[in-house]
This record gives C-alpha cells, sequence and structure tokens, in this order.
C-alpha cells in the first residue's frame, strides 16, 4: 500500500471492498449514524449537504466534519478529516458502486494538496486501518444486514514485544496461531467468548476477526498494534438481534474490568 500522487500535488489514498447488498441497502450501512455504527466506531450523521459528520473513536478523539456533496444510494463527499491541525486540509469522498449478482462496491477516498510526504506515513495508516474495518463491514452485510445493533470495545497496553502481546491477548481464547473456520470457545476464567474465526492475520497485521454465539449474535475483532514503546491491544464487538443491546450492558463491563487488570493503560 502507498500514497499515489496526482496533478498538481494532490495526494490521496483508497481502499474499497466488495459487499453484498443492493446500492440502498449498503448507504444506508456507510452513511447513516446507526449504520457506520454498526461496524466502525460511534458516529452520528446528518445527511444533507452542510451537515456534521462527526465519529467517536474513545479516549477523547473525535473527528468532525461537514458534508460538502449528498448523492444518496451513489456517493458523498466530506471536508475535514485532517488528524492534526498542523496538516493539511483532507477531502474524503465515499462511493457506492452497484455490480451483478447482488453486490456493490464500496470505495473511501482521502485526498489532499501537499508539495511533500510529511503526512504520507500517516495515511498509510489509516489506509491499513479502513482494511480492518472494511472487513467488520462485508461480514456485518453478509450475515446481519439491517437488524439492529449494539457495540463496545475494550483496550489496554502491554509491555514486551508485539509477538508477546498477541499471545498474551488471545491464548486465554485459544487464538495465538487461530486459523480460518476454527470454532473458539474461551476458557473458564475469562470474559464469555464464543464463535468461529472468519480472519486471521499473524504476520506484519495481528488481528482475528469472529462471528460471534457469545456474549451474543454478532462480530467480534481483536487486534494488537505498536504505539511508541508499549503495544496498544483492544477487542471490538458488534451486536446484533433484539438481544444486542441488553448482551452490551452485560459484557461490557466484564471485558472492561478483564482489560483494566490484565493490560492498564499506563502499560
Amino acid at each position: 500500500m502507498s500514497v499515489n500522487t496526482g496533478e498538481n500535488g494532490r495526494r490521496f489514498v483508497q481502499v474499497e471492498v466488495e459487499v453484498p447488498g443492493s446500492p440502498e441497502e449498503v448507504w444506508q450501512a456507510i452513511a447513516t449514524g446507526p449504520g457506520i455504527s454498526s461496524w466502525f466506531v460511534p458516529t452520528e450523521v446528518e445527511e444533507r449537504v452542510g451537515g456534521a459528520f462527526k465519529a467517536n473513536f474513545g479516549m477523547g478523539m473525535e473527528s468532525e466534519s461537514t458534508i460538502t456533496e449528498w448523492d444518496p444510494p451513489r456517493s458523498f463527499k466530506k471536508d475535514g478529516d485532517g488528524m492534526d491541525p498542523d496538516a493539511p486540509p483532507v477531502a474524503t469522498e465515499w462511493i457506492v458502486e452497484a455490480k451483478s449478482g447482488g453486490m456493490c462496491v464500496v470505495r473511501v477516498v482521502h485526498s489532499w494538496f501537499a508539495s511533500t510526504d510529511e503526512w504520507d506515513g500517516q495515511w498509510e495508516a489509516v489506509e491499513q486501518g479502513w482494511i480492518s474495518f472494511f472487513n467488520i463491514l462485508r461480514l456485518v452485510l453478509e450475515h446481519f444486514p439491517g437488524q439492529s445493533s449494539a457495540a463496545f470495545d475494550a483496550a489496554g497496553m502491554a509491555s514486551g514485544s508485539e509477538s508477546e502481546a498477541w499471545t498474551a491477548l488471545t491464548a486465554p481464547f485459544g487464538l495465538p496461531d487461530a486459523a480460518v473456520g476454527q470454532e473458539v470457545s474461551a476458557h473458564a476464567d475469562v470474559p464469555a467468548l464464543a464463535g468461529k474465526v472468519e480472519i486471521a492475520c499473524h504476520g506484519e497485521t495481528k488481528e482475528v476477526m469472529l462471528l460471534t454465539s457469545e456474549p451474543g449474535p454478532g462480530v467480534c475483532h481483536l487486534s494488537a498494534m505498536p504505539m511508541g514503546g508499549p503495544i496498544y491491544v483492544s477487542i471490538r464487538f458488534y451486536l446484533f438481534g433484539d438481544s444486542a443491546a441488553s448482551a452490551v450492558a452485560k459484557a461490557e463491563p466484564e471485558w472492561t474490568h478483564w482489560f483494566a487488570e490484565r493490560f492498564p493503560m499506563e502499560g
């Protein structure tokens, strides 16, 4: 993956994914607050030109941008996704393209104007992050289209190497060397987690995605990544159906407590 350079110094990254559903169904998932929150982070969307688009990443990190073009169910654009006050302004375009067989391509493009590569590394990291979240989007549209949802996450810092942190996070669930298709059931002394592995990466990128039956029907994403010295480890749950909210209310404090004891934020 790399940053592309266009005319007049325009630099951009783009990521796309093929997902099931009509353009209208996919639009609901990528251009409304409840839809985006069901596979990404808690998000609020004012669905109009001039409307606000607010995404809450936790730990005090919130991204706010303004919608500049709105063409449902095909595309929208927004300005203001810069990660740093000193960074160049960034424009983001979301595109839904209908394909044959009841499929659509979702594409996101971040672009900015700069004469140097000073910000390229950060946007390459954003590009990698979209690949993970787009895999969650695909799983959600494959297995839980249109269902009510609730989500939560837990995170912390681990010392040692990235591999050691990954083992510490995943070993209690039998996932250090997880393979696609593997059935998972957590040990008795950890919060409830059961399901089947859908995606497993143990190389430079360390993440596992499950279709879960416990703590409820949904998608679970475990990951580990360096953040300076310590390693940031996290788990995200996206649960679906009429019991999703009650399942989150029960499971979230259990996972928060488990992470606080095992991976305190102070590292």
